[in-house]
C-alpha cells in the first residue's frame, strides 16, 4: 500500500507500514488536517506518523512487527471523531489518541466497553488519571488540572511565595477543553488569596475585541489562556494592542506553538506557555529522522515543521505509544499484541531519563511511572518563553510539579461520582 496524504479530504488514510503483512501493529490516528484548527493538527499528525515511519525503516516496526498507521479526519469535530471510532474499532486498534477533549469524553464509555485503550496526553478528562475507575484511559504525563497548578506554582515563585491580592483572569476556549481548569483555579484562588475571574471565547476565536476591552478595564495582574488554533494568535495580538505585558500572559501547552506567536511578530516577544515535551531539533533522534525519513522523501507532510512544538508533541505521543507496545510485548512474551495487552503495557509504563537518552531524546520530557491507580504520570511541565528575535521558544524553568495531593483529591471526587453514575467497581486491588 502506498503512502497517501489527502490533506483536503474528510477521511484520509496514511499507511507507513508498506505492504500489509499477516502480522502488524495497528495505530490509528484521529487527526485534523482540515478545519479551523488544522494549523496545529497538521504538524502534530506529521510528527506522529514520521516517528512510526522511522521505527518501520530502522527497526522493522516494534519488536520486529511492522506498524500500520491509518488516519481518520475529524476536523476537530466531536461527531466526526465518534464516526472515526466506529469505522476503526473492529480493526483491533492498539490505542486511540483522540487529540480532542470533546472527542475523548465521548469515546471513554465506548472504548472502555470495547476494550480499546485511550491515551490522551495533556488533554481529555482529567479524572481519568484515576485508573481505579478509568481502567482503559490514560492521560500521562500531565493533565489540565496539573497545568493550572503548575502555572500557579510558577507565579508563586515569581512573586516571592505569595499571590495574596493579585488578580488572575482565565481566557478560555468556550468548550469542554477550555472549561476544564476552572474548578482547580477556583480552589487555588481560595487557598492562595488571589482574585480569579473567567472570560470565555467562542469557537473558533477570531472575535475577541470585547474580551480584551474587559481585560483592559479590569487590569488583571496575569492572564492565563486555555486556547487552541486561531484563538491563540488573535489573543496574543489583542494583548499586544492593549500593551498587556507578555511575560504576564501564560498559556497552557496547547497555547504555546510557533503558529500562535509568529503572526504577532515582535509584539509576541516574552509570551509564556507550558510544555511537557522537548522543542527544537537538537536531539540525536532527529539526525536519524533526517537520514531515514526526510532524505528518502517519506515525511507525512512537507518536512517543514520538524522541531516545532506541535510536531515534537506528535513525536512524543508516538514515542509513548511505541514504548507502551514494547512494554506489552515484554510482559506477555509475544510480538503481535492485542489491545488488552497494550493496556497492560500502558499501565506499567516507566519512562526514565536513561530510556529517553537511549531513544535519542535526552531531557525531552519528565520521567514518570504509571500504575493501576495512577494513569496520569508525574504531573510536571516547564515554562517556555517566546524569543521573537531568534524566533524560537526558550525554556525559562526546570520541570515544575503540580500540587499532586490537591489534584488527586479533586480527581478522586470526580471519578467517584462517575463510578457511581455508571455502576463501575474499583479495578485495583
Amino acid at each position: 500500500m502506498k503512502m497517501t496524504h489527502l490533506a483536503a479530504a474528510v477521511a484520509a488514510t496514511l499507511s507507513v507500514a508498506g505492504p500489509v503483512t499477516a502480522q502488524e501493529l495497528f495505530f490509528p490516528t484521529l487527526a485534523y488536517r482540515t478545519g479551523p484548527y488544522a494549523p496545529g493538527g497538521i504538524p502534530f499528525a506529521d510528527g506522529y506518523a514520521d516517528y512510526f515511519t522511522l521505527l518501520n525503516q530502522r527497526d522493522g516496526g516494534i519488536g520486529g512487527v511492522p506498524i500500520r498507521l491509518e488516519e481518520c479526519e475529524t476536523a476537530y469535530n466531536t461527531e466526526r471523531g465518534v464516526e472515526c471510532y466506529q469505522s476503526l474499532r473492529d480493526q483491533n486498534p492498539l490505542v486511540l489518541q483522540p487529540l480532542s477533549t470533546g472527542i475523548t469524553y465521548q469515546l471513554i464509555p465506548r472504548a472502555s466497553e470495547d476494550g480499546i485503550p485511550i491515551l490522551s496526553s495533556g488533554y481529555g478528562r482529567t479524572s481519568a488519571m484515576d485508573g481505579n475507575v478509568f481502567r482503559w484511559v490514560f492521560n500521562f504525563p500531565a493533565n489540565y488540572w496539573d497545568g493550572a497548578s503548575i502555572i500557579v506554582n510558577y507565579l508563586l515563585d515569581q512573586n516571592g511565595g505569595s499571590l495574596e491580592g493579585k488578580k488572575i483572569t482565565l481566557l478560555y476556549h468556550n468548550s469542554a477543553y477550555g472549561r476544564e481548569p476552572i474548578r482547580t483555579l477556583e480552589t487555588l484562588a481560595e487557598r492562595y488569596g488571589f482574585e480569579f475571574t473567567t472570560i470565555a471565547v467562542d469557537h473558533p476565536g477570531q472575535e475577541q475585541g470585547s474580551q480584551w476591552l474587559q481585560i483592559r478595564r479590569e487590569r488583571p495582574d496575569y492572564v492565563l489562556m486555555w486556547g487552541w488554533g486561531v484563538m491563540n494568535s488573535v489573543a496574543i495580538q489583542e494583548a499586544a494592542n492593549i500593551r498587556f505585558p507578555m511575560d504576564h500572559f501564560i498559556g497552557i501547552w496547547w497555547s504555546g506553538s510557533e503558529q500562535d506567536v509568529l503572526p504577532a511578530g515582535e509584539a509576541a516577544n516574552g509570551y509564556l506557555a507550558l510544555n511537557f515535551a522537548g522543542i527544537g531539533t537538537d536531539y540525536p533522534l532527529y539526525e536519524e529522522m533526517q537520514r531515514l525519513v526526510v532524505e528518502p522523501g517519506l515525511c507525512a507532510g512537507a518536512c517543514d515543521q520538524i522541531g516545532t512544538v506541535p510536531y515534537s508533541r506528535g513525536v512524543y505521543a508516538a514515542m509513548l505509544a511505541a514504548e507502551a507496545a514494547r512494554n506489552a510485548q515484554r510482559i506477555h512474551g509475544v510480538a503481535e499484541i492485542t489491545p488488552a495487552m497494550m493496556r497492560d503495557g500502558l499501565e506499567s509504563l516507566v519512562i526514565t531519563d536513561e530510556r529517553l537518552a537511549e531513544l535519542g531524546l535526552p531531557g525531552f520530557s519528565p520521567s514518570f511511572e504509571v500504575s493501576c491507580t495512577n494513569h496520569g504520570g508525574s504531573g510536571q511541565a516547564r515554562v517556555q518563553q517566546w524569543d521573537a528575535t531568534a524566533q524560537r521558544w526558550v525554556p525559562v524553568s526546570d520541570w515544575i510539579s503540580s500540587d499532586r495531593e490537591l489534584i488527586t483529591q479533586l480527581a478522586l471526587e470526580d471519578s467517584a461520582a462517575y463510578a457511581a453514575e455508571n455502576n463501575i467497581q474499583p479495578q485495583c486491588n
